[in-house]
């Protein structure tokens, strides 16, 4: 097996440090011993975009948000997604994160952060969707709603977080949130914000196979 190798280290705002490892040509991002995304799996981050913005197929010119670039796999289907005229915002709270995007990762990013309808926030997305006026806001941060990197992710699935996301949506935008597993709980924190909520499961890699992760739509009721 060809072992994997230490490309860097960045210590995440509120948080625990994070790894980044490359092991031929594949990267993986590693929180303590939680390998928390890799290059290998990253069929439901684009899922994550593509069935966010078939819900709002009908907007042409559409607002979208995304909250944690990742490995950019989200933000690449979104841009392959969207016209011309589409803005979209990235919040990235860990400044490393778009530095290895930019210097080892840059053949994963394919250039994606410096596409003209891209705008770059380095900073908390749960203050970014104050700016409101969003037709889709895609959550990628942590683990899911279970705050597993972060404990302060947790105010984004709380109900002020919630009821801030849903303020922050056009007519007929959609919250999409991503999770590593279902959360009975946080469904009914959903309803309770006053979103109607659909759960699809989606399969970790672009092949159909590795594990079943989540995602949540929701629209206000």
């Amino acid at each position: 097996m060809v072992p994997r190798e230490l490309i860097g280290r960045a210590t995440i705002p509120g948080g625990d440090e994070m790894s980044l490892y490359s092991r031929g040509t594949d990267f993986m991002i590693v929180v303590d011993r939680n390998e928390l995304m890799s290059t290998r799996m990253n069929g439901s981050e684009i899922a994550l975009a593509t069935l966010a913005l078939e819900r709002i197929a009908e907007v042409k010119a559409p607002r979208v948000l995304i909250g944690g670039y990742g490995m950019g796999f989200t933000l690449r289907a979104v841009l392959g997604a969207v016209g011309p005229a589409a803005v979209v915002t990235v919040a990235e709270l860990v400044p490393e994160i778009i530095t290895w995007a930019r210097g080892p990762m840059a053949a994963v990013a394919a250039g994606c952060l410096d596409d003209p309808r891209v705008r770059l926030v380095e900073g908390d997305v749960a203050d970014v969707i104050r700016a409101g006026g969003y037709d889709a806001i895609l959550l990628d941060v942590d683990n899911g709603p279970d705050g597993l990197v972060r404990a302060e992710n947790d105010r984004l699935y709380a109900p002020r977080g919630l009821s801030a996301a849903k303020a922050a949506l056009a007519p007929g935008g959609v919250l999409a949130v991503w999770s590593a597993g279902p959360d009975a709980k946080f469904v009914r924190r959903l309803n309770d914000a006053g979103f109607a909520v659909e759960e699809v499961a989606v399969k970790a890699r672009s092949n159909g196979k590795g594990p079943r992760h989540v995602i949540w739509f929701a629209r206000a009721r």
